[in-house]
């Protein structure tokens, strides 16, 4: 259970921005002995694993800021995204000091999935959010809201590491996030058509 919460913690920060979980634990690891990296993960922790973490990490924090280059970034990173969300729940499915039973460890795609799934969940209610933000904002809201959420991402990657449990609340606040974007997504939408409409 502790290790799931863990992956889908850090899937859900790898939504947000899919470098900041992984040069956590990468940091952690090689720094800490908070997170011991599981057989066949030491690689996260090597100085060029790290290097090229933080040069895309500060690439896309860059990018995340600019209106309109930032819905072009998140359309790229739609499949990394998922992709490092994935990646987190492997790392921590494979973990054994994370969990009392094998079940994560004899089924390892169940922490891939589950990571893709979180992540690919996270990244689709941003990538909605910042169109609607830009055009509220004129474009003023891109680098507060960007900023926000590498807060979040880094709050939520430290929170999974440290306290799994509270992953559970992040979760839930998320999934009220995503039904807000839903619903401020479709009443744009009506709104566009209803001036086309009255063209």
């Amino acid at each position: 259970m502790i290790a799931a919460l863990t992956g889908m913690g850090l899937s859900a920060a790898a939504g947000l921005n899919a470098y900041v979980p992984f040069l956590v634990m990468a940091l952690l690891a090689r720094f800490t002995d908070v997170v011991a990296l599981p057989a066949g993960w030491e690689w996260m922790q090597s100085w060029w694993a790290i290097g090229i973490g933080a040069v895309l990490l500060l690439t896309e924090m860059t990018l995340d800021k600019i209106p309109a280059v930032d819905s072009l970034n998140d359309a790229v990173q739609t499949a990394i995204r998922p992709g490092m969300g994935g990646l987190m729940g492997a790392a921590a499915a494979s973990a054994q000091d994370l969990d009392g039973s094998a079940f994560m460890q004899e089924n390892p795609w169940v922490g891939v999935v589950l990571g893709i799934v979180v992540a690919a969940v996270v990244h689709g209610t941003k990538a909605a959010a910042r169109p609607v933000v830009n055009a509220g904002t004129a474009g003023l809201g891109a680098p507060v809201v960007s900023t926000a959420e590498d807060g979040a991402a880094i709050t939520v990657s430290l929170l999974a590491v440290f306290a799994p449990v509270l992953v559970v609340v992040v979760l839930v606040v998320l999934a009220v996030m995503v039904w807000w974007v839903a619903r401020a997504w479709l009443r744009l939408r009506r709104r566009r058509a209803g001036r086309r409409v009255a063209v």
